[in-house]
């Protein structure tokens, strides 16, 4: 689909929290390759990911529309920017970060079950941590596939696990092994996490299990379900990259850039993170643009 996007920034995201053996990302090469489940099981996929838009190529039986709405969906590029520029363009803190990545866009996931157990697999930790506990959950749970990948486990496999097994395997408190299995649970039982989905009521059921909290359904609704105006006001990365010193001040910065906030979060995250290159003012000199706040490193972004 030829769409302009800020690619780099969207490899970047892709690649800071891609599961190994799930997902491969190469940045340089502009590729990123998966097994997704196309109605007839799952399919190996590769996403050429350009400035002009994407190209997703399958390995297996996919009809073009299926591809073609794969790739809108896994990289956002449905959304018309003119509305959201309009909004932001003109704030002090978003402005100059909209300037200089003009074509950023809200990235989404092929996987919305997969998605909400990476965020919550990373709740307290870095994405990076969560990266290799997603690894021994798909070595374990998942499913060998086309590609030499694995397909990320069901909800129906891990809501069928023994919890001392699962928790075993993934090697984190038992708190937060409860919360995968139960998400599972819910999921396995109609939990639809997919865009499109009401996300209010995704928000009451993801906050009725144990264990899940406002930062993670925020993050699944903006990750999984498309939602514009989700904002993890809990985020410590963009606390910082405001510079504030409290969630509340998140929250009160966030309700400005309101129903754009996801936009907000993910310029805010593609700031800290990944810098935009050098961009030419009118006077010719190069500058970077990025909010205040102490650096952190590309494994911090959501």
């Amino acid at each position: 689909m030829r769409t302009a996007l800020d690619h780099r920034a969207a490899l970047s995201s892709l690649a800071a929290r891609s599961v190994p053996g799930v997902e491969r990302v190469d940045v340089d090469a502009g590729t990123v390759s998966r097994l997704v489940e196309l109605g007839a099981g799952p399919v190996h996929v590769t996403a050429h990911v350009a400035a002009t838009g994407v190209r997703v190529d399958a390995d297996g039986p996919a009809a073009p529309a299926a591809l073609d709405d794969l790739a809108t969906r896994w990289f956002g590029l449905a959304d018309d920017l003119a509305p959201v520029h309009a909004a932001l363009g003109g704030d002090p803190v978003l402005g100059p970060l909209v300037a200089a990545r003009p074509h950023l866009r809200v990235p989404g996931h092929p996987d919305g079950f997969e998605a909400a157990v990476q965020v919550v697999l990373t709740q307290q930790v870095s994405l990076g941590a969560g990266r290799t506990t997603g690894a021994r959950l798909a070595s374990a749970y998942g499913r060998p596939g086309p590609g030499g990948l694995l397909a990320y486990p069901r909800p129906e496999d891990l809501a069928a696990a023994d919890s001392v097994a699962l928790q075993a395997v993934l090697r984190v408190p038992h708190a937060r092994a409860r919360a995968v299995h139960a998400l599972a649970v819910a999921c396995a039982g109609g939990l639809r996490l997919v865009p499109g989905a009401p996300a209010a009521d995704v928000r009451a059921a993801l906050l009725a299990i144990p264990g899940i909290g406002p930062w993670t359904a925020d993050v699944v609704a903006l990750r999984a379900l498309g939602d514009r105006d989700a904002f993890p006001a809990g985020d410590l990365v963009l606390r910082r990259a405001l510079g504030v010193p409290d969630v509340r001040d998140v929250a009160t910065a966030g309700r400005a850039w309101s129903p754009w906030r996801a936009f907000a979060a993910t310029h805010l995250w593609a700031a800290v993170g990944y810098p935009a290159a050098a961009t030419a003012p009118p006077d010719g000199r190069a500058q970077r643009t990025r909010p205040g706040g102490p650096g952190i490193g590309p494994s911090a972004i959501r």
